[in-house]
């Protein structure tokens, strides 16, 4: 039990938009170890966010229990020990290239002068030391998601949530940033959950979850 990144024990969410409930998730449950290679498939709409959301303790359930059995408590987890990669570029605007990926060091507590040295070092390791001192406008759009994974990978978290991270890339960049991405976990104990509805990207995971209409299919 102990080695369990993430547990959901029939976990369900519901919103409201206006008077109208939406069912996002429907009694789900499944859990994330270590080295898991996990793609969450499903088409727009279907819960794959909200389900990443919910297990990077960045959501609450409506309904049901979450437990991070491994990774202490939801307080503690971002960005020590979970990180996140969203589908749009998310980098901040005034910082360049290292400075965004600094910035969960800081967050931390980490000296600046340490901190700078660890993100070049996770930049470097990514393929990205040439951009370093860029601002993300100068960067293309493959360079900036190449910059935030390097951002969520900088603090060594147990686990990686990636939403989409290649929903706004043609086929070859996207390929290259899962590649940069599992190339950087092989041979640690860091579990990826990567929702997507690209087959290409899921195809390259060792497991596969179907969800649809907040339903989950937990694959093997």
């Amino acid at each position: 039990m102990n080695d369990l990144y993430v547990r959901l024990e029939r976990v369900g969410r519901t919103y409201l938009q206006g008077e109208i409930a939406v069912r996002a998730l429907e009694l789900v449950t499944c859990e994330v170890v270590p080295g898991d290679r996990i793609a969450v498939v499903g088409p727009s709409g279907s819960g794959k966010s909200t389900l990443l959301h919910i297990m990077g303790g960045i959501d609450n359930p409506t309904e049901g229990s979450i437990t991070w059995p491994a990774l202490g408590k939801k307080e503690n987890l971002r960005p020590q020990k979970i990180g996140y990669v969203f589908q749009t570029v998310s980098l901040v605007a005034s910082l360049t290239a290292l400075e965004n990926v600094e910035l969960p060091l800081l967050l931390m507590g980490i000296s600046p002068s340490k901190a700078q040295d660890a993100a070049f070092k996770t930049l470097t390791r990514v393929g990205l030391e040439p951009i370093a001192y860029k601002l993300p406008e100068e960067l293309s759009g493959g360079q900036a998601q190449r910059v935030a994974v390097a951002r969520a990978l900088t603090s060594h978290p147990k686990m990686i949530l990636a939403d989409e991270p290649t929903g706004q890339l043609d086929h070859p960049t996207a390929q290259h940033l899962l590649d940069v991405l599992l190339e950087y976990l092989e041979s640690t104990d860091m579990a990826l959950v990567v929702a997507t509805h690209d087959s290409l990207i899921a195809d390259r995971m060792k497991t596969i979850w179907h969800i649809e209409y907040g339903k989950l299919e937990v694959g093997k």
